[in-house]
């Protein structure tokens, strides 16, 4: 009789267990049930902006449901980043280079958000980011740029991209011994345009931004930071391969959702972007154009590879004296 009564016991706790154990998989499986929003740190035209516009497209016949790009730049991200957070809506999610944000900690104060509030969900592609120079600087390669700013101590100067890009790449030129000016711009394309002429002699920035005078031969690309040379500029070296390992970093680019969503429901995400990317190769082809690499991954894949990062940064800053504020 005893064993009969526990035995009842055991199938009743199971009974109510069971819908408890099946909640996050029916909602990972039932999602999403209205339009979905994708806020951008960056605006219109941008490769992050073209690859979430793609992706729109294709989830939205995957999903059955709206998706709304919403383009929120500024603040050196921090204006979508709020946004994003303060909805707190799982179907209102983030879609941003991780040079939006992993820089915050060591620029600003009192940030209206936590590093835990950005849940990675799925890394999409990996942006392009190009050291350039102006096409009459005498040097063909980043050994040269080297020797000639040893040459020229405090004589050349430097432009980049605001977040944590450029702490990681002030604080290799600190670690090499390199004293080189960092001229500061509120927009890339202007630094770019004085790349060209010649004001500054040294830029590392997103390769697309320096693309058109690229091609209109004025300043040329000498490496590119990422870890695997890339299929629009295959001549380009990396900087491993430059002798520079150590500036490797790659721009990734991603979507993140509110750390309340499970974790079933975020790799089901990343599954349906990895199977929309693979299903149509116009995608690919069109961040390539926008020089990205494509590269999916899932939600642990993307939060290693933003880990890693900060610890490249982490180290940076030490060299540069700076803390987290």
């Amino acid at each position: 009789m005893v064993g009969a009564r526990r035995l009842t016991c055991a199938f009743m706790l199971a009974a109510l267990l069971l819908p408890l154990f099946a909640a996050a998989p029916l909602a990972a499986q039932s999602w999403p049930t209205r339009p979905v929003k994708f806020i951008l740190t960056l605006g219109p035209g941008s490769g992050a902006d073209i690859g979430a516009r793609l992706l729109a497209d294709r989830l939205t016949r995957k999903w059955d449901q709206p998706i709304v790009v919403e383009n929120r730049p500024g603040g050196d991200g921090i204006v979508a980043i709020n946004t994003f957070v303060s909805a707190q809506d799982d179907h209102v999610l983030l879609f941003a280079p991780s040079s939006s944000f992993i820089g915050h900690p060591y620029q600003h104060n009192d940030l209206p958000y936590k590093p835990d509030d950005l849940a990675p969900i799925a890394r999409v592609s990996n942006t392009v980011v190009a050291i350039s120079v102006p096409m009459d600087l005498p040097v063909k390669t980043l050994g040269d740029v080297v020797e000639l700013a040893r040459s020229k101590p405090g004589q050349l100067n430097w432009a980049g991209l605001t977040g944590g890009l450029d702490i990681i790449f002030e604080g290799w030129l600190k670690s090499i011994g390199l004293d080189v000016k960092k001229v500061p711009y509120r927009n890339p394309v202007e630094a770019a345009n004085d790349l060209a002429a010649g004001r500054v002699q040294l830029y590392e920035s997103a390769y697309a931004i320096a693309r058109p005078q690229i091609q209109a031969g004025k300043i040329k690309a000498l490496a590119v930071t990422n870890t695997a040379r890339a299929a629009a500029i295959p001549d380009v070296p990396t900087v491993a391969e430059a002798g520079y390992a150590a500036l490797t970093i790659d721009g990734l680019v991603g979507l993140f959702g509110p750390p309340t969503m499970p974790k079933d429901l975020r790799e089901r995400i990343a599954a349906d972007i990895r199977s929309v990317m693979e299903a149509d190769p116009l995608i690919n082809d069109r961040l390539i154009m926008t020089a990205q690499v494509p590269n999916p991954g899932g939600p642990a894949e993307f939060a290693k590879s933003i880990e890693e990062q900060r610890a490249v940064l982490a180290k940076a800053a030490k060299e540069l004296g700076i803390t987290p504020k």
